[in-house]
């Protein structure tokens, strides 16, 4: 794979090989037994949604994490399975656990309380596990007052009891005290009038060594990463590969020292090589002196003491060392690579060293050496909310420019489209959607005229109680209009005619169906017509369907008539009727978006231009009918 990949160190995940961990543990499961897959720091440091995708598709009902931000996290990445804190949450995050969606872990009344009026306040039924202490002495409620934690807890309107788990203190090796835990929770169990729909008690290590088999949930993580902490024999394979390269090729001689204090002395001579790897890397500082790396299928020691960003390795055994040759750190390619091997070195813990490992490495996915794709170094997926607006607006900027590849033209796509709404951001900027604009010619009493009649139908977020109609002698005048958000409707009277109620009429104007209160007001060049209605107050900030209908006069001499789209828009369809006199009508557009040449029909003295319901059309787009 290091043919594909340019990084001076970089973690592969084999996907594949966390299937087959998976589809290994859930032949341990017993029947009625489900699991939940273990997501918490980003899945050990796996990458959080992309475990989560293989583990639902392999079977799991839920998806456990620490705290409100991995699970909001997961949900913003599009992650719609259970998700489960498991660890207890403060009251200051109640309203963002309900907004996300998530389930989470109550060992408190107070809180339980806290969280049922904030449930019945949203209108909402949070669902939650109850989490009993059965001798860990962690986080939860002691298992001898749990019934009465249970009893109030379930009283409380707005949450549902959906489970009730506990955690094993040392599964792996201790199999008297986990009876104990195990006979504990049990009694608890029984004790129920009836249990909910999840009790879980067994990690990776209680389900191979089989406790709890009255419980129908067990909650996998280490052991499906392919990490084997117990003394028995499994077919587990690591899903975590740590690679870096040769930088960097010396010779020592006997005596040379290498490092920081001259911990390691040369007795003979031979060849060392750099790796850019250091403890900022997560690589731990105590295995100086202690870990093996393989390069070219040779095991070689590290020597000298790890620093922030290098480590030293002696290839003395390796016969054409070469830079740039591959340098695998933890994982795949030698038993002593794999992470409960190198944590046992300085009697460290496997579940630290593949969180903290490769803190600036690029994540490559991939399955059977094909690569899916890679994440960022930081392993933390573009969440806009990290943010502030004007860092945001940055981010942006330098985006676009990336993208495009040309600085000029991703600065004018900012400046001239996405600027205008960042500063009114507070304006409440909203789009139109299902744009329908019908414009009819007829024969008038003065044959200078067509009688136009209009209807504009559209959906939009209604920004306050009140909007305009605004009618303008001058292109001039109507400019000034384009520019206010409160104007919803605009039209342009030829000069030659007067402000009267004949030459504009206003024959109805709708919000969802209700019949809207005019007011007139008029001055040099211009009319104004403010449409209001009591009810519009409680329609304010939903979404609304507007309907406009107009008759006003067009001149015949004018030989165009033109539509323009003033606002972000999303799905257009414009029709224009015409007399029979009138030949050869063409239809010009103008429009900016991603649909610029949208489809052109004709019928019966008719012309209809339409987008796509979902096509996003960009303001000052339009079309002009020529005749």
């Amino acid at each position: 794979m290091k043919d594909t990949i340019e990084e001076r160190s970089w973690v592969e995940i084999d996907l594949a090989a966390f299937q087959h961990n998976l589809q290994l543990l859930k032949e341990y499961l017993r029947p009625g037994q489900s699991f939940m897959q273990i997501v918490k720091a980003d899945a050990y440091g796996h990458g959080a949604k992309e475990i989560a995708e293989i583990a639902m598709a392999q079977g799991a009902v839920y998806l456990g994490v620490a705290n409100l931000e991995e699970g909001k996290l997961l949900r913003i990445q599009g992650v719609q399975a259970p998700i489960l804190i498991l660890s207890p949450s403060l009251i200051s995050e109640i309203k963002q656990i309900i907004r996300y969606d998530l389930s989470l872990a109550i060992t408190d009344t107070a809180f339980a309380e806290a969280l049922s009026q904030a449930a019945v306040k949203a209108d909402k039924t949070v669902k939650i596990h109850l989490k009993l202490d059965t001798g860990m002495h962690r986080s939860g409620i002691w298992f001898e007052e749990a019934l009465d934690f249970y009893n109030s807890v379930s009283a409380l309107p707005g949450l549902e009891i959906e489970g009730i788990f506990s955690h094993f203190a040392s599964a792996e090796n201790d199999h008297e005290f986990t009876r104990l835990q195990e006979t504990r929770f049990s009694e608890f169990v029984q004790a129920l009038p009836k249990p909910p729909r999840y009790v879980h008690l067994s990690n990776s290590s209680g389900l191979i060594h089989g406790y709890a088999a009255y419980c129908n949930l067990v909650r996998l993580g280490i052991f499906s990463f392919g990490i084997n902490t117990t003394a028995k024999e499994l077919d587990l394979r690591p899903v975590m590969t740590f690679k870096s390269t040769l930088s960097q090729i010396k010779d020592f001689k006997a005596g040379d020292s290498v490092g920081y204090q001259r911990e390691w002395v040369a007795k003979t001579s031979g060849r060392y090589g750099i790796v850019p790897v250091g403890y900022a890397d997560g690589y731990d500082y105590l295995l100086s002196n202690k870990a093996m790396v393989l390069i070219d299928s040779i095991m070689c020691p590290v020597i000298g003491r790890i620093s922030m960003d290098m480590i030293t390795v002696d290839i003395s055994e390796i016969l054409e060392p070469r830079i740039s040759d591959e340098v695998v750190l933890l994982g795949e390619g030698d038993p002593a690579l794999r992470a409960e091997q190198i944590a046992a070195l300085y009697l460290g813990s496997a579940y630290e060293l593949l969180c903290q490992v490769g803190r600036r490495a690029r994540r490559y996915y991939h399955s059977k050496a094909h690569i899916l794709h890679s994440s960022p170094l930081a392993r933390r997926d573009f969440v806009s909310s990290d943010f502030g607006d004007s860092k945001l607006s940055q981010i942006i900027s330098s985006a676009l420019n990336q993208r495009l590849d040309s600085p000029e033209i991703g600065e004018l796509i900012y400046r001239e489209i996405l600027r205008t709404f960042f500063y009114n951001k507070d304006r409440d900027v909203h789009y139109r959607k299902n744009f329908r604009h019908e414009i009819r010619f007829d024969k008038s009493d003065n044959p200078a005229y067509y009688r136009a009649k209009t209807t504009l139908r559209y959906k939009k977020v209604l920004n306050a109680d009140h909007f305009i109609i605004a009618c303008a002698a001058s292109s001039d005048i109507l400019r000034g209009y384009i520019l206010r958000t409160d104007v919803e409707y605009r039209w342009l009277l030829d000069s030659d005619l007067q402000f009267k109620a004949e030459n504009f009429q206003l024959n109805a104007v709708k919000v969802n169906g209700l019949d809207l209160k005019t007011e007139i007001k008029s001055g040099e060049g211009y009319l104004e017509i403010l449409c209001s209605h009591p009810e519009l107050q409680k329609l304010k900030n939903q979404e609304v369907e507007f309907e406009i209908n107009t008759n006003t006069l067009y001149p015949t001499a004018s030989h165009q008539f033109s539509v323009f789209i003033t606002e972000l828009t999303r799905g257009v369809e414009i029709s224009f009727s015409y007399p029979g006199e009138l030949k050869d009508v063409e239809a010009v557009t103008v429009f900016s978006g991603q649909q610029r040449n949208p489809a052109i029909q004709r019928a019966d003295n008719r012309i209809i231009l339409k987008t796509a319901a979902e096509e996003w059309v960009f303001p000052i787009s339009g079309v002009v009918f020529c005749y």
